[in-house]
């Protein structure tokens, strides 16, 4: 997770907990039975879990959204530098291709007449 996301979730712990210490701090000065003060405090509690539970869901479930998008872009520019990375291979193996058929001749006609001159030298001793 990044660095902000991981800020926000300690801000967004921070402030159920204090929000829950001060719940609970209010409760407990408050002038009321035990028994209805300690309902009133697992009352709140389970509000503030659900709370937490709530946020939880929601910033995992943007965390995931956040998750797909970049992977889709991720996905997409590996496509288009794996399709360019080919094309250039196909456009450096053309070109070898051509430059050899191009020297591969001029080299079988170069020994052919340096044979034919070979050949006429020989000719000319023999006679």
């Amino acid at each position: 997770m990044s660095k902000k996301g991981s800020s926000s979730a300690s801000v967004l712990a921070g402030l159920l907990a204090g929000a829950a210490a001060g719940v609970v701090l209010g409760m407990l000065y408050a002038p009321e039975e035990g028994a209805e003060t300690r309902k009133k405090i697992k009352s709140k509690a389970n509000d503030l879990k659900d709370q937490a539970v709530d946020q939880y869901g929601k910033v995992s479930e943007k965390a995931m959204e956040q998750y797909d998008e970049v992977s889709g872009k991720v996905k997409d520019q590996y496509s288009n530098i794996s399709s360019q990375v080919k094309e250039t291979a196909d456009k450096v193996i053309s070109s070898v291709k051509d430059g050899y058929d191009k020297y591969k001749d001029q080299a079988v006609n170069t020994t052919k007449e340096v044979v034919g001159d070979v050949e006429n030298e020989l000719g000319g001793m023999r006679s």
